[in-house]
């Protein structure tokens, strides 16, 4: 074996999980710190958890509410699309301002479904 080319070992290295439990092993470093151990990983628990790696469970789960929100708003929309329709023909077949019956009945639904 070449001489000065390897790294030390450490005999009784330390592991460290974030869950508290600690362990020691043979390592190239004294002191190893870990997100998840045989002690708290699901497969081994059989307790089903979501482990957060830098945020992405927050993204994804804003993510689900801004699309969730989007198809809401264009659910509104269409139902006062389709209330506005109704008001405007209603208003052809009495005779009067088509467009201006969809407008006044489009913004009725929209304030009247938003709250």
């Amino acid at each position: 074996m070449k001489q000065g080319i390897h790294p030390t070992y450490y005999e009784n290295a330390v592991v460290i999980c974030s869950c508290g439990n600690t362990w020691t092993t043979g390592a190239t470093q004294p002191e190893i710190h870990t997100d998840v151990c045989s002690a708290c990983h699901p497969f081994f628990t059989g307790e089903q958890r979501i482990v957060d790696t830098a945020g992405q469970v927050e993204r994804f789960m804003r993510r689900l509410r801004t699309k969730d929100q989007l198809r809401a708003q264009a659910r509104i929309k269409a139902e006062a699309r389709k209330l506005a329709e109704e008001a405007a023909r209603k208003a052809k077949a009495r005779g009067e301002d088509a467009d201006a019956a969809y407008e006044k009945a489009y913004k009725e639904a929209l304030a009247e479904l938003q709250h």
